[in-house]
């Protein structure tokens, strides 16, 4: 366990440019402080003792504001900066070195008690206030973009953007894009007029 926070710590360090010491990540950052309190909820879980896995989850996202389900998986060197408002449902799966932002949800679309939240393989990156929904998967080192609404597979290493999120280009990427992810369509430039 100790090996664990070491190792997340070091993670917050080399991630977060705001991070000074280990000392202020020990004691300030409530998205780590949620990743060790669900490790502790799980092993209640995996321990059979449910009820206390989930006392144990919801007083973590009484003081932290991320809430992440004792029955989620929880790869290595996950990271969540600034964390408010982050909800990982109970089938989730997420893998090694994950980073997420506050108000992102992992979230289910089936009533009935089968896998359906998303997948994150390693090396993810979600932005601010994304959504994915149900039973999917986001490929090893794709980028689900800030506000993003998130429905079928992302393959691996592509970035997507929008509602519904879809894959932005390379040469979206280097040229404006609209709220959507889309590159905004420009009417052609008037002819000068030659009465002038």
């Amino acid at each position: 366990m100790l090996d664990r926070i070491r190792e997340d710590v070091h993670t917050a360090l080399d991630t977060d440019p705001a991070a000074q010491s280990r000392l202020e990540v020990l004691l300030t950052y409530p998205g780590l402080h949620a990743v060790w309190g669900y490790r502790i909820a799980r092993r209640l879980l995996d321990a059979d003792h449910p009820l206390a896995a989930r006392v144990v989850s919801h007083l973590v996202r009484v003081l932290t504001g991320v809430e992440i389900h004792p029955g989620a998986t929880v790869g290595r060197r996950v990271f969540v900066d600034h964390g408010m408002g982050v909800v990982v449902g109970e089938t989730a799966e997420i893998g090694d070195d994950v980073q997420m932002y506050h108000g992102v949800t992992l979230g289910g679309d089936d009533p009935e008690p089968v896998e359906r939240h998303p997948t994150l393989e390693d090396g993810v990156t979600v932005g601010a206030n994304a959504t994915l929904v149900g039973d999917i998967t986001v490929g090893e080192g794709a980028t689900v973009g800030a506000g993003a609404v998130v429905v079928r597979d992302v393959p691996p290493g592509v970035t997507v953007v929008g509602n519904p999120a879809r894959p932005v280009s390379e040469s979206d990427e280097s040229s404006d894009t609209g709220d959507d992810g889309t590159v905004p369509q420009h009417p052609p430039a008037s002819e000068p007029n030659e009465d002038r």
